[in-house]
Order: C-alpha cells, then sequence, then structure tokens
C-alpha cells in the first residue's frame, strides 16, 4: 500500500499497530460510498427490469462496511482495490440470491466455458470459434446465438488488470459453487490469483485482448470499440462474451486443478 494513502485513513497506535480511527472512519466511507453507484450503473444496463438498483446498493454499503472492518493495510494490497472487490462481491452475490439467471442459461454458460477450456487443453492454444462449433455439435447461428443469450449475464470487471479478486465473477454462475465472492477472496492467495490472471489475459487471441482492455481499461463502450476497430456494436459483443468465457475456462480449470472447487 502506498505510505501517503495509507496515513489517509489509518493511524499507528502506541504498539505499532495500524488503527482507523472513527472520525477516519466517516470520511472513509463518505469517499467510497460514490463507487458502490459506480459500480451498480456500469452492471445496470445487462440486468432485467424486475431487479430493483436500490436493493442492490445496499448491499453494496455492506460490502464496503465489511471491507473497511476487514481491511488489513500491512498487507500491500490498496483499499481502493479490496473495497471495491467486496463491493462488488456483495452486490453479485444479492444478484445470486435473487437467482434471476435461468437454469438453462446457466448450462450454457458452463458448457461454452468447458468447451474452451478442453479444446485449449487438447491443442495447446486458444481454440477458434469454429473448433468451439464443432465441439458443441452446433452450427455458426446457433453459436453465436447462445453467445448472445450469455452475453447479458458476463458480469465480471477487470478494472485493473494487475488485480484478480474478480475471479469469484469469472465462475459467478457455476453449478458447483458454495462459497460466497467475500468467501473467495479471503481464501486465495492474492499474488498466485494475479499471476494466474495476467497470464490468462495475456493468452487471449489479439481481438479478444484488445475488447477486454478497451472495455475495462480505457472505459469505452461497445459501440465506441466497435468504431475503434472497425467492427459491429454486436461483433464487439461477441468478441467480449467469447473473451469472458474463454478466461472463466481456463481459471476454472486451473483452480480447479490445484484442488479449489469454484
Amino acid at each position: 500500500m502506498r505510505e501517503n494513502q495509507r496515513e489517509t485513513y489509518w493511524v499507528q497506535n502506541t504498539t505499532g499497530a495500524w488503527i482507523l480511527p472513527e472520525e477516519a472512519r466517516s470520511r472513509l466511507i463518505l469517499d467510497y460510498a460514490p463507487h458502490i453507484r459506480q459500480i451498480i450503473y456500469r452492471i445496470s444496463p445487462r440486468l432485467p427490469p424486475s431487479i430493483d438498483l436500490e436493493d442492490l446498493e445496499n448491499s453494496g454499503i455492506l460490502g464496503l462496511m465489511d471491507a473497511i472492518e476487514k481491511f488489513d493495510p500491512t498487507k500491500g494490497i490498496l483499499f481502493k482495490t479490496y473495497a471495491e472487490y467486496r463491493v462488488r462481491g456483495a452486490i453479485l452475490d444479492e444478484l445470486r440470491a435473487l437467482d434471476w439467471v435461468s437454469r438453462s442459461t446457466r448450462k450454457k454458460i458452463n458448457r461454452l466455458s468447458q468447451a474452451y477450456a478442453d479444446i485449449e487443453q487438447e491443442l495447446g492454444r486458444a481454440a477458434t470459434e469454429e473448433e468451439v462449433m464443432g465441439a458443441l455439435g452446433v452450427d455458426e447461428e446457433e453459436f453465436y446465438s447462445m453467445l448472445a443469450q450469455v452475453s447479458s449475464v458476463t458480469l465480471i470487471s477487470l478494472d485493473d488488470l494487475k488485480d484478480p479478486l474478480m475471479l469469484k465473477n469469472l465462475s459467478l454462475y457455476s453449478e458447483s459453487s458454495t462459497l460466497s465472492a467475500r468467501d473467495i477472496i479471503e481464501s486465495i492467495d492474492f499474488n498466485t490469483l494475479r499471476a494466474l490472471v495476467i497470464e490468462a489475459i495475456e493468452g487471449l487471441p489479439e481481438r479478444e485482448r484488445l475488447v477486454i482492455v478497451l472495455y475495462y481499461q480505457e472505459d469505452l463502450n461497445m459501440k465506441e470499440i466497435g468504431e475503434v476497430m472497425d467492427i459491429t456494436e454486436s461483433r464487439v459483443s461477441q468478441i467480449h462474451t467469447s473473451a469472458i468465457l474463454r478466461l472463466r475456462g481456463r481459471t476454472r480449470r486451473r483452480l480447479m486443478g490445484e484442488g479449489r472447487e469454484i
């Protein structure tokens, strides 16, 4: 953690331990509360009208309070990074509790990501769309229809490609998932995940990697990315969804290979 950030909120007591004074706690809540609305604003276009955004904001506030209580300023992680993923984890846990994604959509997500992972493990390189179609036994029209159906629930964020706490979001709709997003954050070594996510992203095909960078790092929307890449907005959405499914398949396989079920 940068010293100037730690000194803004946390101070050392007489024993040398870092503590958060009550006045600093109040300032911290005020400073970071707007991030909750930003996170909800970013994912809200993909949510059905039945979802109450105020309920999500309340969950995000609980996530922020949880982050404040559990943050350890000696771990070398910025509070902003930790808080954003705690907040996002709380929001996604609330969405999962609402069970707004149909079972058939979840199955499609798992089927697609598994196909990407199986082909890449077998061939030792990135799977092409044609190879995934072949593995699934579908034609081009059906394949792109599947991508369109699951695109609305690819809710992961890669605000900072160096930070891997988004892994739970990659596997949000796994049938076998039993841990909450916040549990995952606590249970997996940060540096190990950082290396895993960086490796997975760097291994994406060039166009998918570019879409990920433009969308999550440069904060461009799908239409703007289409203009940069000279392709349609719908094609950008397809490439984005393929990238997320590929990342999900890779990270899930790696973590399950290490004895973790996600």
